[in-house]
């Protein structure tokens, strides 16, 4: 199991509107595609402006399978072209267990 964490720095004040358009939109493809969505959050503290997944996967084969499939999706690909204005930066990070279950 991996965990995989996407964090979108978003310009100021565009949180609320980033995050109503994933609602609206981004989330339907997501979910169905990628499945199992441990959060979606925001930061109070910090580097704010900052919205941030959290998505599980079986193995990195699963995660590479998931988000192609998700690259292609019409769906997904408007929600995108809805945010794209929105964005500042982008990172993510795969996290393992760091012990076993």
């Amino acid at each position: 199991m991996i965990v995989e964490e996407r964090e979108y720095l978003v310009k100021p004040g565009a949180a609320a509107r980033y995050a109503d358009l994933w609602a609206k939109f981004g989330r339907e493809p997501q979910i169905r595609i990628l499945g199992d969505l441990i959060g979606f959050y925001t930061t109070e503290v910090g580097e704010l402006n900052t919205l941030v997944y959290l998505w599980r996967y079986e193995s990195h084969e699963d995660r590479a399978k998931r988000r192609a499939e998700l690259a292609a999706d019409p769906y997904f690909a408007a929600f995108r072209a809805q945010v794209s204005d929105l964005m500042v930066r982008q990172s993510n990070r795969l996290l393992t267990p760091a012990l076993p279950s």
